[in-house]
């Protein structure tokens, strides 16, 4: 969960005047959620953040279903979704339920001639390639290969690229997501058996603060239409701020893995949490030391969720035949396991260099026309 943070000039004391070098009122705005109940920051505007011009178009980016109900599991090969130019259009959902959108995208261009907000979602952008900066109302962030990018709902936000070469993986969630709770104490803070702590997560530290009227196009999702809306001064206008509800990145690369004597379960690689879903994160690690272990994962029956990998990089041990950016599905109410062979691969290794987040769903994912494009429709038969 983030921490308390502060970022530019801000008043003494929240709700009082806080003025102007001329006299005049900053504009205060607070940024919250679950009513008054959830998280929230304070943030002060050079201009009124509420002043819409026009809206000048609406129209649908839902994803068209292809199996609303599905037991077979599936590979998508992700890196075959093609390259857009544009960042919204270059994203294509390939699995969806009511709680969660996974999505991947390959935008060649940085978002120039719009803002961003997604008011229903919490995004979490994972970085499979690419470098660039991610520009919010609430300050920037630098990232790179291996970031998670956690922009809570209704952040207006551009992204920049610095090359065309970009592959994203990405979660809407319409749930909160936040840090374990189990690695976390009563206040808050990460514990120290932890596999990262406060330290590896990355606050907004470059704050923009444009003090200009005009025309500002923001698209605005909202239960999956897009709102061309114009505003009259720019989005980005925010002298201060501080709060708990922000932008952060973490790097797949900082989480620390959990071993032991024997096969761990998936939980000791968890990373965010909703009540709806959890993402994971595998990274390189030691095998288990037990002298008769095997490092390979057990078969397993997925009875209560839909297990989602996204294959980044490495030897992943349990699987045949996966390159990066592939996606694997194994919906719930069918066991799974490792691929023929892998079982005696991993009898006597001593490390793993896999890299792969996982998301789990605790409702069945619909598989949209997009996914089916980019479908192995024989996946299920490769434990023959």
């Amino acid at each position: 969960m983030p921490f308390y943070h502060k970022l530019g000039k801000i008043p003494p004391k929240r709700h009082t005047q806080f003025k102007k070098p001329d006299g005049t009122l900053y504009s205060e705005q607070l940024f919250g959620t679950i009513g008054f109940d959830g998280m929230s920051t304070n943030s002060y505007h050079e201009q009124r953040p509420t002043q819409v011009k026009e809206i000048k178009k609406q129209y649908s980016v839902a994803p068209k279903i292809a199996k609303a109900n599905s037991i077979q599991s599936y590979r998508f090969r992700g890196f075959q979704v093609p390259q857009e130019n544009d960042y919204l259009e270059s994203r294509k959902t390939v699995l969806i339920n009511s709680d969660c959108s996974i999505i991947l995208a390959a935008p060649k261009q940085s978002t120039k001639d719009y803002f961003y907000k997604n008011t229903d979602a919490d995004e979490l952008i994972f970085i499979h390639k690419g470098t660039g900066k991610l520009r919010t109302m609430l300050g920037n962030l630098d990232f790179k290969y291996g970031d998670y990018l956690l922009v809570p709902r209704g952040v207006i936000y551009k992204i920049d690229f610095d090359t065309e070469d970009n592959r994203l993986f990405i979660v809407e969630s319409k749930r909160p997501i936040y840090t374990p709770k189990r690695y976390r104490n009563w206040f808050g803070q990460l514990l120290e058996h932890s596999p990262f702590c406060e330290r590896d997560i990355r606050q907004p530290q470059e704050l923009e603060t444009y003090d200009q009227k005009g025309d500002f196009l923001i698209k605005v999702k909202k239960q999956d239409d897009i709102f061309e809306m114009v505003y009259a001064s720019h989005p980005f206008d925010v002298v201060g701020y501080d709060g708990y509800n922000y932008p952060y990145a973490f790097s797949i690369h900082d989480f620390e893995p959990i071993t032991g004597r024997i096969h761990q379960p998936p939980p000791v690689h968890q990373t965010f949490e909703t009540d709806a879903f959890v993402v994971c994160s595998f990274v390189p690690r030691l095998y288990d030391y037990h002298p008769d272990s095997i490092p390979a994962p057990y078969n397993h029956s997925n009875i209560d969720s839909d297990e989602v990998l996204y294959y980044v990089d490495g030897d992943f041990m349990s699987r045949n035949d996966i390159d990066a950016g592939h996606i694997s599905l194994h919906p719930a109410g069918i066991p799974h396991g490792p691929h023929p062979g892998a079982v005696e691969r991993s009898i006597g290794q001593v490390k793993t260099d896999e890299l792969a987040v996982m998301v789990d769903t605790f409702k069945p994912l619909q598989i949209t026309e997009e996914a089916l494009k980019i479908a192995d429709e024989d996946y299920f038969k490769s434990w023959l």
